[in-house]
């Protein structure tokens, strides 16, 4: 995991006080694994869940189990869900989504960060460009109309596929929906998004 972004999940948690049980969807037994996070030391129980497991690490075991069904967890679980990284790789995300939401407790954090894609300020002269001339003809041509109609996104990282990236507009109204306190984040370049949000206290 990149250090920008294991920085910002680190504020996440220690901006909301993360205490109580904690669940990482697709924790790994290496220092990188959010559950190694200072601002998780207050938390009273830490738990990963992983396709490659059981394993045990430091201070919190991971359970061999995939997030599209985490029938080992019951509802309302855990009062912090992390994930990173992970639904990039997962076929059936929505899945995961829809299992993350039901093991969080009313009121619990849940924090979902991924590759992404962003239009960026750069972008912008690519309107400019199309009113020249050559470079209205390169935006007709099949090799070079890439330069006008793709932008920057993580590179491809097998584990065991690799199969999505996301809009910021997808985190927000997809990973989020009917979540409160909602809070989408873009970092670094090519992008990776952070959703946040906290389960309702009504469901």
């Amino acid at each position: 995991m990149h250090p920008r972004i294991y920085k910002e999940f680190e504020q996440i948690c220690s901006d909301r006080q993360v205490r109580g049980a904690v669940l990482e969807v697709g924790a790994v037994p290496l220092e990188e694994s959010l559950l190694c996070m200072k601002s998780l030391s207050g938390a009273s129980e830490k738990i990963g869940i992983n396709l490659d497991g059981p394993h045990e690490y430091r201070d919190f075991k991971i359970v061999k189990g995939n997030g599209n069904s985490m029938d080992c967890f019951p509802d309302n679980r855990f009062d912090a869900v992390l994930c990173n990284a992970t639904l990039e790789h997962d076929k059936y995300f929505w899945k995961t989504l829809v299992e993350i939401k039901r093991v969080a407790r009313p009121g619990g954090l849940i924090a979902i960060g991924v590759p992404g894609f962003v239009k960026f300020r750069a972008e912008k002269i690519k309107a400019v460009l199309r009113r020249i001339p050559v470079f209205n003809l390169l935006d007709k041509h099949a090799y070079f109309n890439m330069l006008f109609t793709s932008t920057a996104t993580c590179a491809v990282h097998n584990w065991p596929g690799d199969y999505y990236r996301f809009s910021q507009q997808a985190v927000r109204e997809v990973f989020l929906e009917g979540l409160e306190q909602i809070d989408v984040r873009s970092i670094m370049s090519p992008p990776r998004i952070i959703g946040i949000g906290c389960k309702s206290n009504a469901g």
